[in-house]
């Protein structure tokens, strides 16, 4: 966990670093027009891309797997995140959650996955109509005020903290997560 976070800060850290040395050199760039619902996204697509490849990953037959009774099983896991995905999403667009139960009724490979990619695209789609005005509205979740993009911030924390968890039963498997294949800066292998 400590190398993923300290990954994902080199990356946070590094991209503006690397952005205002090319800024020197060229023209003043225009900010974003919504600067935060923008990097929101952006942290988002890393860990639900992470996600999915992590659900791509896992062969079919450790779906079932739990490293112990008490925890879910990694098919649980995918399903749990294309849910709450759905859920925070939902409320972030003021409309009625599309999917529920995914966790419960889908077991296989090719089901959970199609789901986390659905539950990906429905909050591309309510981060596409965002703007940091409308993401300052404020909503109602588990009788909590806050603002529509805290949700999203919320999503990205959750669907950060099951990829750990995934990682962790990949590991058990003997297989490489899909953010420690290729580290920034090295060769794919």
């Amino acid at each position: 966990m400590n190398k993923r976070l300290c990954f994902l800060f080199t990356v946070v850290t590094a991209v503006p670093v690397a952005l205002l040395g090319q800024e020197k050199s060229q023209a003043p760039a225009a900010p974003p027009a919504n600067p935060i619902t923008a990097s929101e996204k952006g942290l988002y697509s890393f860990v639900s891309n992470a996600v999915i490849g992590a659900a791509q990953k896992m062969p079919e037959e450790n779906y079932s797997f739990k490293p112990t009774p008490d925890v879910r099983n990694f098919g649980q896991l995918v399903g749990h995140v294309a849910d709450a995905s759905y859920m925070f999403c939902s409320q972030a667009l003021g409309e009625p959650n599309p999917m529920k139960d995914i966790e419960k009724t889908k077991t296989s490979k090719a089901d959970l996955v199609a789901a986390v990619k659905d539950a990906v695209a429905y909050c591309n789609k309510a981060f596409d109509s965002m703007t940091d005005v409308k993401g300052s509205q404020m909503v109602k979740l588990f009788n909590f005020d806050m603002a529509k993009l805290t949700l999203f911030s919320l999503n990205t924390a959750h669907t950060d903290e099951h990829y750990g968890n995934m990682v962790t039963y990949l590991r058990l498997k003997g297989i490489v997560p899909p953010t420690s294949e290729n580290p920034p800066g090295q060769r794919p292998k």
